[in-house]
């Protein structure tokens, strides 16, 4: 056990990983040792970020508790803290429950561990981050909550009403960034397209973008998290005018059913859905969706299940996710409807979704075999250097794989000829001349 050192375990979101990057810098700041997410406990302090969102993040949360919890019992830490959405949306429960963690803080009140620990939260560097993702990406937290209280959705439960951060403070934040060597950000946000409406009364998005993408330094910006209700389309043309900025949109559709949407109270229809998904790929040509999708809502039959098999053969999205329906106290959902459809359905509609989706991805990706395209280089494994292009958000999109044909340098673009694709990867060789 190391004095002075505090290992900081981050679970669920990207949006998570900012509030303990903040956090980390905070207490490096106060003159503790940090160390993120480690394979060996040996700080004498551990805190812990989770994620309540779903049962198994939920689950994994509790899991990863107990563990410290049994390791505080046998003396290999002294001080063991809990934080983050799970702590929030179960406070009281937690704090019964779970004896062996010194303290809970919700998602918003982490400030008051650095005064549990007899230090002070310092102003002077609001705005910096202790950075865990390699050194040429990260992420940018743009707002925190949601007011779209979606039926199945614990979110809003958990981190109240859609909060902007103001604009002056987040473009700071990128120079900042840039300063420190970071070439890529990936703007997050439980909903891009509310941006501003609490600060400014009017969809912002698209400005702060335009005003990002004209930083010096800033070499790629990739949106995740657009709601398609009211969706801020005056995006479009900043993604297709400015080059920096990635023809990449993650934007979560949930479903294709008319029903089913009016049941998760997602305030779009099918024929809306269809006239967004066109009109963004007519404005910004060549753009790549990523987007997610739930089986087994309450209300989706074998119906609406086939109308969204046939919705994903011709949308063809680029990236797509899935997951199936779970039940959440509290939510509108859990409330009104009855949870009818049995696991080994909904599973096997996840199944049939996703194999549809892998052929897809594998079209998709053998498109671009004899293409030059821009990479990023992440990391260099024993074999290849792994890199990702515009199209590629880390950690949950494909991968490109380039041969050592010649040397590359983790953290800069290289062009780079694809030979070769697989549903989820990419094979190329490095561009010589």
């Amino acid at each position: 056990m190391k004095r002075n050192k505090i290992d900081v375990i981050s679970l669920g979101c990207s949006k998570n990983l900012v509030d303990s990057e903040h956090l980390m810098r905070q207490l490096h700041s106060a003159g503790y040792t940090i160390e993120h997410n480690p394979t060996k406990i040996s700080g004498e302090i551990v805190v812990v970020n989770t994620c309540g969102f779903i049962s198994d993040a939920q689950e994994e949360s509790i899991n990863t508790i107990l563990e410290l919890g049994e390791a505080k019992k046998q003396g290999k830490i002294r001080r063991l803290y809990v934080m983050g959405c799970l702590a929030e949306r179960f406070m009281a429960d937690l704090v019964q429950e779970l004896p062996e963690v010194d303290k809970f803080y919700g998602k918003f009140n982490w400030k008051d561990l650095l005064h549990d620990l007899g230090k002070s939260y310092d102003d002077s560097i609001s705005n910096e981050r202790f950075l865990t993702t390699p050194s040429h990406y990260t992420y940018i937290k743009i707002s925190e909550g949601c007011n779209r209280f979606c039926a199945f959705c614990a979110i809003p439960l958990i981190t109240g009403r859609h909060q902007s951060v103001p604009m002056e403070t987040l473009l700071s934040e990128v120079k900042h960034l840039v300063q420190k060597g970071v070439k890529e950000f990936n703007v997050i946000a439980q909903d891009l397209s509310s941006y501003g409406m609490d600060l400014y009364g009017k969809m912002m998005l698209p400005e702060l973008i335009e005003k990002m993408a004209q930083i010096p330094g800033v070499q790629w910006i990739r949106l995740h998290y657009a709601y398609p209700t009211q969706f801020p389309y005056e995006i479009l043309p900043v993604m297709k005018k400015h080059d920096n900025v990635c023809k990449y949109l993650d934007i979560a559709l949930q479903h294709i059913n008319d029903n089913v949407l009016h049941n998760m109270r997602r305030h779009i229809n099918r024929k809306e859905t269809i006239e967004l998904i066109q009109r963004i790929r007519a404005e910004v040509p060549g753009i790549h969706i990523r987007t997610t999708l739930m089986v087994g809502f309450p209300g989706e039959d074998e119906k609406a299940f086939e109308e969204l098999l046939d919705f994903v053969r011709e949308a063809k999205f680029e990236r797509m996710g899935a997951f199936t329906y779970s039940k959440e106290d509290g939510t509108y959902a859990a409330d009104q409807y009855d949870d009818a459809i049995p696991q080994n359905i909904k599973d096997d509609r996840l199944d049939q979704l996703m194999s549809l989706q892998e052929g897809i991805s594998l079209s998709i990706q053998e498109s671009k075999i004899g293409k030059t395209i821009k990479v990023i280089i992440d990391r260099e494994d024993e074999e290849y250097y792994v890199g990702r292009t515009e199209f590629d958000s880390p950690e949950v999109d494909p991968e490109v794989l380039i041969s050592k044909d010649a040397k590359l340098s983790i953290g800069n673009f290289y062009n780079v000829v694809i030979t070769e694709a697989l549903p989820f990867e990419l094979f190329a060789k490095p561009c010589l001349n």
